[in-house]
């Protein structure tokens, strides 16, 4: 594996690992129910405004926009309409058959199976939020 310019691989920095990452959805109900059915996972944690899922160490926490203000002020959330800036990726086993799994769950897929020109096959879906996750071999 090539070393990135600059990394050492000590573990001094005091940016180890990311403990959470938070998303904006419109609706909350729905973004549930989308999480526990298509990733197969239970909430960790909920009250009126958000539900956090547990992705390994990563906590994926579900936020109601109209709780974003208080959270980013002086910030604001973006429209979901304005584009897509990121991509989630989680590795998988065999693409394809999670693909078909996906599909089984009524997950429609922006692209894939596909192989890629730099190695990996990958597929990609959104989630209702506009949220891009990609699964990667």
């Amino acid at each position: 594996m090539t070393q990135i310019s600059g990394t050492t691989g000590d573990t001094s920095s005091w940016a180890r690992d990311i403990a959470a990452i938070t998303l904006f959805v419109e609706d909350l109900g729905v973004a549930k129910d989308f999480y526990s059915r298509v990733f197969d996972l239970p909430i960790t944690f909920e009250d009126a405004d958000s539900a956090v899922f547990k992705f390994g160490a990563t906590l994926i926490n579900l936020l109601k926009i109209e709780a974003v203000d208080e959270l980013i002020r002086p910030a604001r959330a973006a429209d979901p309409a304005a584009g897509h800036r990121f991509v989630f990726t989680l590795p998988v086993d065999d693409v394809d058959a999670m693909c078909a799994r996906l599909k089984a769950r009524g997950v429609e897929l922006l692209n894939g199976p596909m192989d890629r020109p730099w190695g990996p096959r990958t597929a990609s879906f959104m989630d209702p939020g506009g949220h891009i996750w990609e699964i990667a071999k």
